[in-house]
């Protein structure tokens, strides 16, 4: 089925509410449908906070912003219904595929606003387009790709596209230009993840081993970026490496690092959703892993590779864990050996 030279397809719309890393890659489909249905209104369903990652995006007509995980989800939920059927969407593609997300969908028929094209990552109702592949699938850009191409649009974004608006891109080269930093002379440190995640976290002692590795290696600054839960982590950072760092804890919008990832010489971070935002750059990434499979979290990109320590018990995916070897024993020595092998660092 070849959607895309369907000219009555006018109106999609993109479900995809979480999480921070799969709504940052399912943005290499949006570049795709785009591509492909380049006159046709498209919107975006999502949930709060990562609609911000879309903040002027040039491809969305508009935004959806539901939590139907809140205090009220069957208000909520009913508006979601509501809303959609009334925008009379010809073609829905669903990139969250859960059952949660099956049956709003579904639900459509109640208000007679259901599309003529559902499409979905597996044969169930109420999707009438799902892909023919029966080889398993692991990593999420994968399950996207064969999404579209059941519809006829060939996959050919191999990483997020994400756009950071002018004015923001603005403030970012204001503050690299105020501390001399340009020419891809630093590096990016995504050292936190959510709280809920910190068994993923390498620690603040080895990143800030690293980073006094990495400026004794010709490196200018290490940018530390992260979001609230981060900001304990980056400040522990900050305080043991001195004034090689510049700490942007908390101090920017999510979209900013993008912008701050373009114009570094290399990003090294844990599997967090920040990683999959950084990722849109081409800049090269090296993600610790240890309680996750690499094969499976690690963010899109040729650019990026990913360091594990050779452990029984990795890939545990556990939330908590009393020894964290896993992590410990990936050293700052070994990054640093990687980095190299990925011609990361000044003078590679």
């Amino acid at each position: 089925m070849n959607l895309s030279a369907d000219p009555t397809v006018r109106r999609i719309l993109i479900v995809k509410w979480s999480a921070m890393g799969d709504v940052a890659i399912s943005s290499a489909g949006m570049e795709d449908l785009h591509r492909a249905f380049p006159d046709a209104r498209i919107d975006l369903s999502t949930a709060p906070p990562w609609h911000r990652l879309f903040h002027d995006d040039p491809r969305l007509t508009e935004i959806l912003v539901q939590d139907l995980r809140g205090q009220r989800q069957l208000a909520t939920a009913w508006r979601w219904l509501r809303t959609v059927a009334a925008n009379r969407y010809d073609l829905i593609v669903d990139l969250q595929t859960t059952d949660r997300s099956r049956i709003m969908i579904g639900l459509l028929w109640l208000l007679g606003g259901q599309a003529r094209y559902r499409v979905g990552n597996k044969r169930a109702f109420p999707y009438n387009v799902w892909p023919r592949k029966s080889a398993p699938i692991r990593h999420a850009l994968d399950i996207i790709g064969d999404s579209l191409e059941s519809i006829g649009v060939s996959a050919v974004s191999t990483r997020p596209v994400l756009h950071c608006p002018h004015e923001r891109r603005r403030l970012v080269d204001e503050t690299l230009e105020q501390h001399a930093l340009s020419g891809r002379n630093y590096a990016v440190f995504l050292p936190g993840s959510q709280t809920a995640g910190t068994i993923k976290r390498w620690g603040a002692s080895r990143f800030s081993e690293l980073a006094r590795r990495l400026l004794d290696a010709g490196v200018d600054k290490v940018v530390l970026l992260g979001g609230p839960d981060e900001i304990d982590e980056c400040a522990s950072i900050a305080l043991q490496v001195g004034d090689g760092v510049l700490n942007l804890a908390g101090r920017t919008e999510l979209l900013d690092l993008v912008a701050y990832c373009e114009h570094a010489c290399l990003i090294v971070g844990n599997d967090t959703g920040t990683a999959h935002v950084g990722s849109s750059a081409s800049t090269p990434m090296l993600v610790v892993c240890g309680p996750t499979d690499p094969n499976r979290v690690l963010p899109a990109g040729s650019n990026v590779q990913g360091i594990q320590a050779a452990l029984p018990c990795i890939n545990c995916y556990k939330k908590f864990c009393s020894h964290h070897t896993c992590m410990a024993w990936v050293t700052p020595s070994m990054v640093m050996r990687k980095l190299e092998q990925m011609r990361a660092l000044p003078g590679c």
